[in-house]
């Protein structure tokens, strides 16, 4: 099934999340809807707050990049209670876009590494470190799960540019290919 993706300006997006145990009510379903509703938005992370969960799960699919990196061939992962404990490497800026926040784009800079703690669909814990496009996807939707969107990266000058883009979007004033969402 596919969700509404809530937008820019919707209290749930601003709002910390709270860690799940594997009794979590329908989490398969739930789990199956977020990869679908990821899909049909041609995204390529999505995050429970961004369909009105204030839980700590997303989901990521880094695939999308392995004709550049081989090492995400395959790269389709759940986050369950996820905790990014280090971040590292060099500060990389890249252009980022956000379902949350349809046709904005803006460079943002981050870590090119990250170590992470998390569990998968199955609560099996897992501690891995990430570089490059997985690092960046992941960071994103880990955002996400602290009530921070790729706009609190931006430099005051860049946010006073956008300003009257993210008003107007928290107003209702946008276009999306995908199922949406705003609640005020």
């Amino acid at each position: 099934m596919f969700l509404p993706i809530y937008i820019y300006g919707s209290p749930v997006l601003r709002k910390e999340s709270v860690d799940i145990g594997p009794d979590y009510p329908d989490l398969d379903k739930f789990l199956s809807d977020l990869w679908d509703t990821m899909y049909e938005a041609d995204g390529v992370g999505l995050a429970a707050p961004q369909v009105g969960r204030n839980i700590r799960v997303f989901v990521v699919d880094a695939s999308v990049n392995a004709d550049e990196d081989p090492r995400l061939e395959g790269f389709r992962k759940t986050f369950i209670n996820a905790r990014i404990y280090e971040r590292g490497g060099e500060e990389t800026l890249f252009c980022e876009g956000c379902l949350s926040l349809p046709h904005l784009n803006e460079d943002v800079s981050r870590p090119s590494r990250i170590k992470i703690r998390y569990m998968d669909e199955n609560f099996v814990e897992h501690d891995e470190e990430y570089d490059g496009f997985a690092a960046r996807v992941i960071q994103h939707e880990y955002d996400h799960l602290e009530g921070k969107m790729f706009v609190d990266h931006l430099s005051p000058l860049r946010k006073t540019l956008i300003k009257s883009k993210l008003s107007a979007m928290a107003k209702g004033k946008y276009k999306a290919a995908y199922k949406t969402k705003l609640v005020k």
